[in-house]
C-alpha cells in the first residue's frame, strides 16, 4: 500500500518529466522502506482511530441506545416512528427549506459566479470577499441577525415573517449563497474560453453560446454545489432553533426536542438514521460531481478574468442586489439594533457584556465567555489541523492499485460525515459514551475542543485536497529518484502547498469552532459556557437588556469570525498569487 500511495500515477508516456529520462521510472528511484510504510500506516490510523472514537463510537451508542433500549436489536421503532404524521411533517418541512433554499442558491449564484470570478472590475475582490463571510458565519448569529430584521422594531417587522418558512429559507440562502459562487467560481474560472469562442465565431449568440457552450461545462460543479448546498440546509440547527416555530421545525431540531426535552432515544435515533441517508446521498451526488468535473472538463491553470461587457449588466445588477440587500442587510441591522435600547442609541447594550445580564441571567459575562471561546477554538483548530493533514495527506495520492484508489474514495466520503450528522447526536453521544472510564471526559475542559474538532476536520480536508490534488505526481517520483527521502519529499513537494492552503485551512477550522453550537449546547458547563451558547441564552431571556446585549454579543461574534476568516484569506491569496478551488 505505501510503494502504491508515495508513488502515485505511472508517468505519461511520450513525455520526459523534469529531471531528465532517468525521473520517467520511479522504480529507479530508492524503494519505500519500512518507516515509510509505517509512517503512512500512521497517517491513516490516528485520524481513524480519533475519528472511531470521538464520531463514530458516540454516534452509534446513542443509535444503538435507540434501537436496542434492552440490548438486543428492537426495530418496532421504525414503524411507530414512521407511521406518526408529526415525523412525516417534520421530514416535509426539512425538505421543503432545504430544497427551496437550494433552489435559490443556485438561481442567484451562477450569475455571481459570472461576475465575480470571469469579470474584472473595481471593487471585484471586495465583493468575493462579502459573498464569501457570510457562510463561516456562526450559525445562531445568523439566526440573531434575521430575528432582529424580521421582528418588531425591525425593518421587515410588520410583514409577519417572524417563524416563518421564509424567514428560514432567506436565512439558509444567506448562509449557502457563497458556497455556490465560490465553488462554481473557481471552476468557472479555468475554464477553457476557446469553445465558447469558437461557437461565438460560428454565429451563435452570447445566451445560446454560454447556454450549449459554457453551461454543461459548468453542470458537474453546480452539481457539486446544489449538494453540498442541500446538505447544510437540512442539517442546519441554530438558525432553525433561533428563527423557527413549530411550522418550520427539521429533523435536526426535532432529534434536539426528543433528546433534551423528552429523552426519547429510540425515537431521535430513527430520526438520526433518516437524516444518515439523506447525508449519505448529498456525499455520493457531490463525489460523482466532483469525478465528472475532473475528468470531463478542459481546465486551464488561469484564465484572465475579461472586462465586463453590456450583456453582463443583468448579472451585475443582481450579483450587487443580492449582496446589499440579502448580505449585507440583515447584518446592518443586526448592528444598528445593537446600538439601540429603549427607542434611543446608545453602547450601553456593549458596555452591558462586562456584567451577567439582567437578573443574572447569566453565570459568566460575555467577555469571559468570549475568552473561553477562543481558547476552545485554537485548541480545536490545531487538533482539526493536525487530522485533517494527515488524511489530506493520503486521500490525495493516486495510487495504482485500483482496490486502493476505491479504498481513498470510501475514506474521503468516511470523513466528510461529521459535516453532516446531527450535531445533536454528536453532542448527546458525547455525554452518554464518555461518562464513564476509560476516557471520562464529560466534566474534562478537554471534552469541548474534540468535539468541535470532530465538526472542524471535513472542512479542514475539503480545503486543503484542492491544492495537494493539484500537484503532479511526477514531481514527487523525480524528488524520491534524484534520492531525496520521503521526509525531504513531502517537505519540499508537499509541503509549500500545504502551508499556502494551511492558512485557510486553519482559518476555517477556527471558525467552525468559535461558532460550533450544536454539541457544545450538550457539552458546555455552566461555569465555562462558550459565546454561542451565552448569545443563545440571552436572546432567551425576557428584557430589553438581555435582549439588547444578546445582539451586542452577536456583533462581536460575527465581527470577530468575519475579520478571522478576512485575515485567513489574504494570507492565503497573498502567498499563493490567486485562489485555490474550494470545496470541489
Amino acid at each position: 500500500m505505501a510503494d502504491n500511495l508515495v508513488r502515485g500515477r505511472r508517468p505519461v508516456r511520450g513525455r520526459t518529466p523534469p529531471g531528465g529520462a532517468c525521473a520517467t521510472a520511479p522504480a529507479s528511484g530508492p524503494r519505500t522502506g519500512w518507516g515509510e510504510r509505517a509512517g503512512w500506516a500512521l497517517a491513516v490510523a490516528a485520524p481513524l482511530v480519533f475519528l472511531g472514537i470521538f464520531f463514530a463510537w458516540p454516534v452509534a451508542t446513542l443509535v444503538g441506545r435507540g434501537l436496542a433500549p434492552e440490548g438486543s436489536p428492537d426495530l418496532s421503532g421504525f414503524a411507530e416512528v414512521l407511521t406518526r404524521p408529526r415525523t412525516w411533517r417534520v421530514v416535509r418541512q426539512t425538505l421543503t427549506q432545504a430544497t427551496l433554499a437550494t433552489v435559490v442558491c443556485v438561481v442567484l449564484g451562477v450569475p455571481g459566479a459570472l461576475v465575480l470570478y470571469r469579470r474584472r472590475f473595481p471593487g471585484r475582490d471586495l465583493l468575493r470577499t462579502l459573498v464569501l463571510v457570510p457562510f463561516v458565519l456562526p450559525s445562531v448569529v445568523v439566526g440573531v441577525a434575521f430575528h432582529a430584521l424580521v421582528t418588531k422594531g425591525g425593518p421587515l417587522g410588520g410583514w409577519g415573517l417572524d417563524g416563518s418558512l421564509t424567514a428560514v429559507v432567506a436565512a439558509l440562502v444567506f448562509f449557502n449563497y457563497g458556497l455556490v459562487v465560490r465553488t462554481v467560481g473557481t471552476m468557472w474560472c479555468r475554464l477553457d474560453p476557446r469553445a465558447e469562442e469558437a461557437a461565438r465565431a460560428l454565429g451563435a449568440s452570447p445566451w445560446r453560446a454560454w447556454r450549449t457552450v459554457t453551461l454543461p461545462s459548468l453542470v458537474p460543479a453546480i452539481a457539486s454545489a446544489a449538494s453540498l448546498t442541500f446538505l447544510f440546509c437540512a442539517t442546519a440547527y441554530g438558525v432553525v432553533l433561533v428563527l423557527g416555530g413549530t411550522g418550520v421545525g427539521t429533523i435536526e431540531t426535532e432529534i434536539y426536542t426528543l433528546t433534551a426535552q423528552y429523552l426519547q432515544l429510540r425515537d431521535a435515533a430513527v430520526l438520526s438514521v433518516l437524516q444518515l441517508a439523506v447525508i449519505a446521498a448529498c456525499l455520493g451526488a457531490t463525489e460523482r460531481a466532483r469525478r465528472a468535473s475532473q475528468a470531463r472538463l478542459a481546465l486551464r491553470v488561469d484564465v484572465p478574468a475579461t472586462r465586463l461587457c453590456p450583456g453582463d449588466v443583468p448579472a451585475l445588477v443582481l450579483t450587487l442586489a443580492v449582496v446589499a440587500v440579502l448580505l449585507v442587510g440583515p447584518v446592518a441591522t443586526l448592528v444598528t439594533r445593537s446600538l439601540r435600547r429603549g427607542g434611543q442609541w446608545t453602547l450601553a447594550n456593549y458596555t452591558d457584556l462586562s456584567t451577567t445580564g439582567g437578573r443574572n441571567a447569566l453565570t459568566v459575562t460575555v467577555w469571559q465567555a468570549a475568552g473561553s471561546s477562543l481558547r476552545v477554538a485554537v485548541v480545536a483548530a490545531a487538533i482539526s489541523l493536525g487530522v485533517g493533514v494527515a488524511l489530506s495527506l493520503v486521500i490525495s495520492r493516486s495510487p495504482r492499485s485500483a482496490w486502493l484508489r476505491r479504498g481513498l474514495a470510501v475514506l474521503d466520503a468516511v470523513v466528510m460525515l461529521p459535516l453532516g450528522v446531527s450535531a445533536v447526536t454528536v453532542g448527546f453521544g458525547f455525554l452518554v459514551t464518555l461518562a464513564r472510564p476509560p476516557l471520562a471526559l464529560t466534566r474534562s475542559w478537554w471534552i469541548l475542543p474534540l468535539a468541535q474538532a470532530v465538526v472542524a476536520v471535513p472542512l479542514v480536508v475539503r480545503t486543503l485536497l484542492p491544492a495537494l490534488r493539484a500537484i503532479d505526481p511526477r514531481q514527487r517520483e523525480v524528488a524520491a529518484a534524484l534520492g531525496a527521502g520521503p521526509g525531504r519529499v513531502l517537505a519540499t513537494v508537499d509541503g509549500p502547498h500545504l502551508v499556502r492552503a494551511g492558512g485557510l485551512a486553519a482559518g476555517f477550522a477556527l471558525a467552525t469552532s468559535l461558532g460550533e453550537f450544536g454539541a457544545t449546547s450538550f457539552l458546555a458547563r455552566p461555569a465555562e459556557p462558550t459565546l454561542p451558547v451565552v448569545l443563545y441564552r440571552l436572546i432567551g431571556r425576557p428584557g430589553a437588556q438581555n435582549q439588547g446585549m444578546g445582539l451586542a454579543a452577536g456583533v462581536v461574534l460575527a465581527g470577530g469570525t468575519a475579520v478571522l476568516m478576512l485575515v485567513c484569506e489574504w494570507l492565503q491569496t497573498a502567498g499563493h498569487g490567486k485562489e485555490a478551488p474550494w470545496m470541489t
